[in-house]
């Protein structure tokens, strides 16, 4: 159920039962040469939408905005973490205050995650409403080693948008083999300077991408979400 597509009416029917909202979060900033920088907010909002399908979620608007300043000089639009938490949590305040008192938030970025922490005590400490918050960072529900603008970004992109272009795709930094000391002292600096770490902005090789993988990264990611989401709501795991 997609929120801005409903009436007053409509969503008041709702708030009459348990319902479950869900925000999808992204942000604005470079991925490499080949894709949109919308590229974290079309993705989570494409995964947003396939798990609010299948549970019967109120969707609403996806945040495009995050925190990306990591990705200087290179384009970013970027809010700071304490703007980014503070409309999470004024945003959740007005879902309790229309008795929609479970949300999942679904996080398409991963500067975003410190924002994100201790969502559910802040809220109760604001309005001291015990709402059920639950955060999700989509790339968590794959098998795969997550990557920025590389194989699997570029392929899921390949999935679901016609804006990839692969004729510019190329290989940014491919950590393997790196021990993992030497992984987290790059992720450390990754986090300060994206630019410095990898030159061209990519994290991985996004030249074999297809969206033959993408659809089946997808699936994992949706269905593992969906599985997820069912068992925390239900109290069953």
């Amino acid at each position: 159920m997609i929120a801005r597509d409903l009436t007053n009416t409509d969503i008041l029917k709702l708030t009459k039962r348990k319902t479950v909202a869900l925000i999808p979060v992204g942000s604005i900033e470079q991925h490499g040469p080949h894709l949109p920088v919308s590229t974290d907010s079309d993705i989570v909002s494409h995964i947003a939408k396939q798990v609010s399908d299948k549970n019967g979620f109120l969707l609403l608007p996806t945040l495009q905005y995050g925190v990306s300043f990591e990705h200087h000089p290179f384009f970013n639009m970027s809010l700071s973490k304490s703007t980014l938490q503070k409309i999470l949590i004024e945003l959740c305040t007005s879902l309790s205050k229309n008795h929609i008192n479970t949300v999942i938030i679904l996080n398409g970025h991963h500067g975003n995650q410190n924002a994100l922490k201790k969502l559910q005590k802040k809220v109760f400490k604001k309005t001291g409403v015990k709402q059920h918050i639950f955060v999700y960072s989509y790339w968590h529900f794959m098998k795969r080693k997550f990557d920025h603008a590389g194989f699997v970004e570029t392929s899921i992109m390949l999935a679901i948008s016609d804006k990839v272009l692969m004729n510019k795709a190329k290989k940014g930094l491919i950590p393997d083999n790196l021990s993992k000391k030497k992984l987290n002292l790059l992720n450390k600096r990754a986090n300060k300077s994206f630019i410095s770490v990898t030159k061209n902005g990519v994290w991985g090789d996004p030249t074999k991408a297809t969206a033959k993988d993408g659809k089946i990264i997808l699936g994992e990611i949706i269905a593992n979400i969906v599985k997820k989401s069912q068992t925390c709501l239900t109290g069953t795991g």
